[in-house]
């Protein structure tokens, strides 16, 4: 089973956005996300892209600093009204490198 993170996004149907899904509290000391990240989308109605690690620092939605390096980012459209349960994979630069599985959801209105 995939841990659900509580990051809940609700999007205009038609909009592009991007999403960024915050991995700090997930992350050791001195530990970064590294490689190629990946968002599945479940369903042809949904389009994800430009999957990438956030290269530059950004204000959370909480009112926090995301450090570089801590966060996966891509866009997202759909043209139908649904909630999608997107996976996002990640691995980490530690000496023993980790990989995280978290899933998100996203709510089209």
């Amino acid at each position: 089973m995939v841990v659900k993170l509580s990051d809940t996004f609700t999007i205009s149907v038609g909009d592009t956005e991007l999403v960024s899904v915050d991995f700090t509290q997930h992350l050791d000391e001195g530990e970064l996300l590294t490689g190629t990240p990946t968002a599945v989308s479940p369903s042809v109605d949904l389009t994800t892209a430009n999957l990438q690690l956030n290269t530059v620092s950004y204000l959370g939605a909480d009112g926090v600093t995301v450090p570089i390096g801590h966060a996966v980012q891509f866009s997202v459209t759909s043209i139908v009204a649904a909630t999608y349960t997107i996976p996002v994979v990640v691995s980490t630069d530690a000496t023993i490198a980790r990989t995280f599985v978290r899933a998100i959801d996203l709510t089209f209105a």
